[in-house]
């Protein structure tokens, strides 16, 4: 592929990942709102945005098998780690940023589990093995992240157990 195309396509696949995310938590919003409708119409958008991410990314030939599926994401959050959201929380305290201190705080505490998920879920797609846990659990407020039960209280922000969302199968 041509660089510029390869550029392209890369500033593509970023915009059309952001519009999904955008889009998802405007339909979050507007259901809160009693908008119904109008969250519906959010969200079958964000889904056509992904489409367009999906196609975007797998024309880029980023998709691979399994296991590099999964390298990826291990080495996406260890620069999570242990590059940018050290550096975002240190400046966020410097200019005494309260907000993105700790919206920056919960998203590092969240990425070091999530690591260790993903190195754990290397080793057995690597043995030809599917992930272990049978339920993940994500505190909404934060993003912490635990496998088969949710703990009283989330160690990272205090929210309880009842506020959890679970993911099974």
């Amino acid at each position: 592929m041509r660089e510029m195309t390869k550029r392209f396509l890369y500033d593509a696949f970023a915009g059309e990942s952001m519009a999904h995310m955008k889009y998802t938590i405007f339909a979050e919003e507007a259901e809160k709102k009693g908008l119904s409708k109008l969250a519906n119409l959010f969200r079958a958008i964000a889904y056509a945005e992904y489409i367009h991410a999906r196609n975007h990314y797998k024309e880029l030939g980023l998709l691979k098998d399994m296991s590099n599926n999964v390298q990826q994401c291990i080495d996406g959050e260890n620069f999570e780690i242990e590059e940018m959201y050290p550096v975002y929380n240190n400046t966020a305290q410097l200019q005494n940023e309260n907000g993105a201190e700790r919206s920056t705080k919960f998203a590092l505490e969240a990425e070091k589990i999530h690591a260790e998920m993903y190195k754990k879920a290397k080793t057995l797609v690597d043995k030809n093995e599917d992930y272990s846990a049978g339920k993940v659990y994500i505190c909404p407020v934060c993003g912490h992240t635990v496998e088969n039960e949710a703990p009283e209280k989330c160690p990272v922000c205090g929210a309880p157990k009842s506020a959890y969302k679970e993911f099974s199968v």
